[in-house]
């Protein structure tokens, strides 16, 4: 059986368990991080030497960093339809997952989520917040082109839709600037109509509200 270590309000855990859910892997969830502590311990440690989470155990196996668990989830449990054997067909949703990494994350998760949302009113730089909102609207702009068929890399989800998929709560449950993208918007609502996203991506963030620790 698998067990993931995390907080279910931590969006790189809210990744893993929202593939989790997709697959119907059975699991043990192991609240850790934030409230929780365990990720100082020696034996946290031993599983992931940063000492973050989220952390798939799978037998003997510790995996950390949420896109490797989820291309190992997809590789070991995900069958064709998430783990396709032709290269180029995994090429499509993989440029999506770097993607995320690399232009939406520091934009959204750093710029607005933290920088909004996270910071106590009195210490935000809003021209840096307004920035990051600005910028996200713009890399949403490209995804906006990009969604010709109902998801990020085909007509059904695939690894692509996750990482972006599961901050996309956020974006459109915070008090911020949102541009008008249909296709972004239709996306995002096929999402909150899948069980797994709702019970593990909808999740309550309210105590983070104002909190730069954890």
């Amino acid at each position: 059986m698998l067990k993931v270590w995390g907080r279910r309000n931590s969006l790189n855990v809210q990744k893993v368990m929202w593939l989790v859910g997709e697959l119907g892997l059975e699991h043990q969830h192991a609240p850790a991080g934030g409230p929780f502590g365990l990720t100082n311990t020696d034996a946290y440690g031993q599983l992931n030497p940063n000492r973050l989470v989220p952390v798939v155990e799978d037998g003997a196996l510790a995996i950390w960093e949420s896109h490797t668990i989820l291309r190992y989830l997809a590789a070991r449990y995900g069958g064709r339809r998430f783990w396709p054997a032709r290269a180029g067909t995994r090429s499509r949703f993989d440029r999506w997952m770097d993607w995320c990494l690399a232009h939406w994350q520091p934009a959204f998760s750093t710029g607005v989520f933290w920088g909004y949302y996270r910071t106590p009113e009195r210490q935000r730089d809003w021209p840096s917040i307004h920035r990051a909102v600005a910028q996200c609207g713009e890399l949403l702009g490209i995804v906006e082109q990009a969604l010709e068929r109902p998801y990020l890399a085909s007509d059904d989800l695939t690894l692509g839709d996750i990482p972006l998929g599961a901050s996309m709560y956020r974006y459109f449950t915070l008090d911020i600037d949102r541009p008008r993208l249909p296709r972004v918007e239709a996306w995002y609502e096929r999402l909150t109509e899948r069980a797994a996203y709702r019970e593990h991506v909808m999740v309550d963030y309210e105590d983070l509200k104002g909190r730069l620790a954890f």
